[in-house]
């Protein structure tokens, strides 16, 4: 029999077997590794809306931290991620620069939670991205980057250089390497099922 997709209020079913459908967010300030976290976990082909930084963001994008960016992701980037035999994550990643966050009200709409990247060495970009998780209402989870030739810092010191509640969990995270940036995803899916029970 030909597998079969109808839609359903708790899932989809693919062939047999319901597939809960959950939409994540991937969030974080510019030139955090949004882009290639998704890159780098998703199953799918992601699309991505990056575009070559121009001389029109002088003044405006911040690559201090990130000298050798040369694109930006523009409206967002877009990945999936099969957890389990009934469990489809939809990953959407958000621009960074404080100029996009018109797109947050229409990205978080059905999203169940976010994951938040933040760059140890510069924490302070991430408390525009901290309000509107806050704004928005999405519990989240953060991810804190660790960047080529950066020393790891300490979880309790993160937690609160940001001020974040003892019950948000944060995980140590290298975007660039798939069994690191999918247990960050499975952190966060983690606290949403308690969150749930």
């Amino acid at each position: 029999m030909a597998s079969r997709i109808v839609s359903e209020r708790d899932g989809v079913y693919v062939g047999s077997q319901v597939h809960t459908l959950v939409k994540v967010l991937v969030v974080g300030h510019f030139g955090v590794g949004k882009t290639t976290y998704i890159g780098k976990i998703s199953e799918i082909e992601p699309l991505r809306t990056e575009e070559v930084i121009t001389q029109a963001s002088t003044g405006i994008d911040d690559l201090s931290g990130t000298p050798d960016k040369k694109t930006t992701t523009v409206a967002m980037d877009f990945g999936r991620l099969t957890l389990s035999d009934n469990l489809v994550l939809y990953l959407f990643g958000t621009p960074g620069q404080e100029r996009f966050k018109e797109l947050w009200e229409d990205l978080s709409i059905g999203a169940l939670g976010a994951l938040v990247l933040v760059d140890p060495k510069r924490l302070g970009e991430s408390f525009p991205v901290l309000d509107l998780i806050e704004q928005y209402a999405l519990p989240c989870a953060v991810g804190v980057n660790h960047f080529e030739g950066s020393e790891p810092y300490p979880i309790d010191e993160v937690r609160e250089a940001l001020n974040l509640p003892a019950e948000t969990p944060i995980v140590p995270c290298d975007v660039r390497d798939r069994n690191s940036a999918v247990q960050a995803l499975i952190t966060l899916v983690t606290y949403l099922q308690s969150r749930l029970d």
